[in-house]
C-alpha cells in the first residue's frame, strides 16, 4: 500500500499551487482537470457548467433532474441471498448500518442523492471509505478527482489503452489552492458511473451532455417570450417618417413612443401617430409562431435524455390528450422504473460492495422495492404473478407431475423441466400402488351412499 500511495503521489510539490494545476503537471502517468496525459482519465471538468448552466438555470432541466432526485433516493438497502444461483431471501446486518446513517446527520436519501447529483452532472459519483474513520463515509466532488490506473500489480501502466490496465486509485485534489491533493486506493472508494463516456476506460459521462443544444434552444425560447412581453407583448412594429422629418423630431418621437408603449404593461394600447408616421407590421406574436409547440417539443428531448417519461415530469407535452389516464400514466410509470431507475440501483448497489462489501460469497447488495412508493403498483402485479404461479403448480402437482421438477420448471419457465410421476387419476395414489380404487366383494367399484 506504502509504495502504491507513492506512485499515486509522486511528483506533487508543496504547497500545492494556488492553480490547482501546476503541481500536478509533472505528475508521470496522471493529473487533474485538462492536462491529463495518455495513461490517465480525469473526469470531466465541467460539473460547474452544468449545475450552474442547466441546473440552476433551466426549469425543464431542474424538473427532470428533481424526479430522478426524488425517485432514486427512495431505496432502502439490504443483503439479498441467492439459492441454487437465483436470488433469494433479504436479510440485515451491522454492516449496513453505515448506509443508514454515511455521515452525521445524514441518511440513505442523503447518500443517494448526492451520488446521482455528482454522477448526473459530473459521470461521476465517488464516495470515500479511510481506515481511519471507517464508520462514515465522505462525498467527493468529481470534477476535484482523477482516476489513477495501473497493472494488476499496482504499478504504472504506459496507457489507458493497455489491456490490463485497472483502476488502482483515486487522486482527490481539490482546486481551492488552499487543501493538498489526497491519494486513495481503489478498495477505499465506490466509484459510480451509471451512464459510461465511450471514448474513456473507465469514467463516467453526465446525462446532460448530448442535450446540451436542446437546453440553449429551451433558453433561448424562453429569453425570446420574456423579450415578447418587455418589448410590447404586441406584433413588432415598424415605423417610417417622411423624409422632411428633421432628426431631433424623430429622436423625441421614439422616446415617446417607448416611453408610452414599450413593455407588457402597455400592451394593446391605442397608437396615436402624427403627421408622417407610417406603421407596418414586421413580426408574428407568439400564438403564430406555434411557440408553445416549438419549446414542448425541446422540453420532451430533455425528458427523453434524462429516462424520465414527460407525463411524470409534468412537461406541457405529457399533459395533452389521454396522456393522464389512468392506464396511460400507469404504463409511463413503469417505463421509468424499469428503463430508467432499476438499472441507477442495480447500478449504485453494485458499486457501493466495493467500500461496503457482502458479508459472505452467497449474497449481494441489493434494495428493497417494498420501500420504494414509486413501485408499489409493481408490487401488486408482482403478487398476481406469484398467484398465477401458485395456481400453476398446484394443477401440475394434481396433473401427477413431481413437486420439485414443477416449481422449478414455473421458475425457469421452461415446460421441458417437468418430470411426470407416472400417476394421471385425478386423486393421487401413494408410491407403490398400482393406481387401481379398491373393489367391493361383489367386484364393483364400491358407491358412495346417496348416489346408487
Amino acid at each position: 500500500m506504502t509504495n502504491l500511495l507513492q506512485h499515486i503521489t509522486r511528483g506533487i510539490d508543496w504547497p500545492y499551487p494556488s492553480d490547482g494545476l501546476g503541481g500536478l503537471g509533472a505528475l508521470p502517468y496522471f493529473a487533474v482537470g485538462g492536462s491529463a496525459q495518455p495513461n490517465q482519465e480525469t473526469i470531466t471538468d465541467n460539473f460547474i457548467g452544468l449545475v450552474e448552466g442547466a441546473f440552476k438555470s433551466n426549469a425543464v432541466v431542474f424538473a427532470c433532474e428533481q424526479k430522478r432526485l426524488s425517485i432514486f433516493s427512495e431505496a432502502w438497502f439490504i443483503w439479498q441471498g441467492f439459492n441454487a444461483g437465483k436470488p433469494g431471501r433479504l436479510f440485515s446486518t451491522p454492516d449496513l448500518d453505515i448506509l443508514e446513517q454515511p455521515w452525521p446527520r445524514a441518511t440513505t436519501g442523503d447518500l443517494l442523492t448526492r451520488m446521482l447529483a455528482h454522477a448526473d452532472f459530473g459521470g461521476n459519483g465517488c464516495v470515500a471509505r479511510q481506515p481511519d474513520a471507517p464508520d462514515r463515509l465522505r462525498m467527493m466532488r468529481p470534477d476535484w478527482v482523477t482516476i489513477v490506473m495501473g497493472d494488476p500489480s499496482g504499478q504504472p501502466v504506459k496507457s489507458a489503452a493497455q489491456l490490463d490496465a485497472e483502476i488502482i486509485g483515486f487522486l482527490h485534489a481539490p482546486m481551492d489552492g488552499q487543501t493538498e491533493p489526497e491519494a486513495l486506493l481503489a478498495d477505499e472508494v465506490c466509484h459510480f458511473a451509471p451512464t459510461p463516456d465511450p471514448l474513456a476506460r473507465f469514467r463516467g459521462m453526465s446525462w446532460l451532455t448530448p442535450v446540451i443544444r436542446e437546453i440553449l434552444g429551451d433558453q433561448a425560447a424562453t429569453e425570446h417570450k420574456l423579450a415578447f412581453f418587455s418589448n410590447g407583448a404586441t406584433p413588432q412594429l415598424v415605423v417610417s417618417f417622411d423624409a422632411s422629418v428633421n432628426e431631433d423630431a424623430f429622436a423625441k418621437f421614439v422616446a415617446k413612443m417607448d416611453q408610452t408603449h414599450k413593455g407588457w404593461r402597455n400592451a394593446y394600447k391605442t397608437l396615436y401617430l402624427g403627421g408622417g408616421a407610417d406603421v407596418t407590421v414586421a413580426g408574428k406574436d407568439l400564438q403564430q409562431l406555434d411557440f408553445s409547440n416549438t419549446q414542448g417539443k425541446g422540453e420532451t428531448r430533455i425528458s427523453a435524455a434524462a429516462g424520465i417519461h414527460p407525463v411524470i415530469v409534468g412537461l406541457s407535452e405529457g399533459l395533452q390528450g389521454s396522456s393522464l389516464n389512468a392506464g396511460n400514466f400507469a404504463a409511463a410509470r413503469r417505463v421509468t422504473a424499469d428503463t430508467t431507475m432499476r438499472p441507477l440501483w442495480r447500478n449504485v448497489c453494485g458499486s457501493l460492495q466495493a467500500i461496503v462489501p457482502p458479508p459472505n460469497s452467497g449474497a449481494r447488495l441489493w434494495y428493497d422495492e417494498a420501500q420504494i412508493a414509486f413501485l408499489r403498483e409493481d408490487a401488486a402485479d408482482r403478487a398476481k404473478v406469484q398467484y398465477v404461479k401458485a395456481q400453476t403448480i398446484w394443477q401440475l402437482v394434481q396433473a401427477g407431475y413431481e413437486t420439485e421438477s414443477v416449481v422449478a420448471a414455473v421458475e425457469a419457465e421452461d415446460m421441458s423441466l417437468l418430470s411426470h410421476t407416472g400417476m394421471t387419476s385425478v386423486q393421487l395414489h401413494p408410491p407403490g400402488s398400482d393406481g387401481q380404487p379398491a373393489l367391493n366383494g361383489n367386484g364393483k367399484v364400491p358407491v358412495p351412499a346417496g348416489m346408487g
